[in-house]
């Protein structure tokens, strides 16, 4: 396992990390879940993600017994907070109240003392920007949060953050967690630059675009019968699964076969040649998930097939608007 220094900060990152969104707490039982944990633990993952609102807590819930069977001090476990986690005003959004609440949540959830990684899920334009970054500074004053960051803002709103905090002498975030794949870059244009710029690494998600580019989709008609695409969660595909783009990476197949590796593999390591990309974070059911995407971290691989992996893609990207 290859690691990552997050930003301006001096904790280390392994390149690949374990997600739990659509899995642990909801689609995938406690034995499974533990044994992932244990497995990509294993295989040298130290980086595990979550967040509050993945199955309304649930996800949490579910990570914390196979978390006590962990050496604590070589985890850097992450949550978020921002969405809606009750039906009153204000158990939603980043006002310190939300904050403050949802972190000790997360924390009793999880059973642990601190949170290495907390995370602003969403920019939250009904609160004052001066109003989030105190609070979270407190909560690291407090010693309940190691360091802070934040998931899907744009470049503004990340030189906006930094700047503040910097200003104020508050602790400075160092991360974003934005989606980033070879099928979905509307970071690259201003948030990747500026991310570099102000010191954030990236911690990204969906970086094998929900399956897609493993290449297990053929027809965008009739995905298989036990599939994400088949099942509950399709509506998070519908930009992907066309036949356009299933073709494109049905192609992608023999320059896999020339970097020796997988088509899951090969677009994580598309997400890593990214200097500005700490991590790549992805989901696992099986001990076969985790032991393949942990494998993708050792690979050193050609720039000119990552070239040719954007020369078959890019005609057929979805037309996602630039992050600004």
């Amino acid at each position: 396992m290859r690691f990552r220094t997050l930003g301006h900060s001096g904790l280390k990152l392994s390149v690949i990390g374990l997600g739990s969104w659509l899995t642990y707490g909801n689609t995938v039982d406690d034995g499974t879940t533990r044994a992932v944990v244990l497995r990509a633990w294993e295989r040298g993952i130290n980086f595990i993600d979550t967040a509050n609102i993945y199955a309304k807590g649930a996800a949490e819930i579910a990570l914390a017994p196979v978390l006590r069977e962990l050496k604590r001090d070589a985890l850097v476990l992450a949550t978020k907070v921002y969405f809606p986690m009750g039906d009153t005003e204000n158990e939603r959004g980043l006002s310190r109240k939300h904050i403050r609440d949802q972190a000790h949540h997360s924390l009793r959830r999880l059973g642990v003392d601190y949170i290495d990684l907390y995370q602003c899920h969403r920019y939250d334009d009904a609160t004052p920007l001066e109003e989030t970054c105190e609070a979270m500074n407190d909560l690291i004053r407090a010693g309940h949060v190691l360091y802070w960051g934040v998931s899907e803002w744009n470049a503004d709103q990340i030189a906006a953050a930094v700047n503040l905090c910097r200003g104020r002498g508050w602790a400075v975030p160092i991360s974003n967690q934005p989606q980033y794949s070879a099928l979905y870059r509307r970071i690259e244009a201003r948030v990747l630059p500026a991310s570099e710029r102000y010191g954030i690494g990236n911690v990204v998600w969906s970086p094998i675009a929900m399956g897609i580019l493993t290449g297990k989709y053929t027809d965008a008609k009739r995905p298989p019968a036990d599939s994400r695409a088949a099942g509950s969660e399709a509506q998070w595909m519908e930009d992907y699964m066309t036949q356009p783009i299933l073709d494109a990476v049905q192609k992608l197949k023999p320059v896999a076969e020339k970097a020796g590796c997988t088509l899951g593999q090969l677009a994580l390591a598309w997400v890593l040649r990214e200097p500005a990309v700490t991590s790549a974070i992805v989901g696992a059911t099986k001990l076969s998930h985790v032991d393949e995407n942990a494998a993708a971290a050792d690979l050193d691989i050609d720039p000119a097939l990552f070239e040719e992996v954007n020369r078959i893609l890019e005609p057929v990207l979805p037309n996602d608007p630039i992050l600004a």
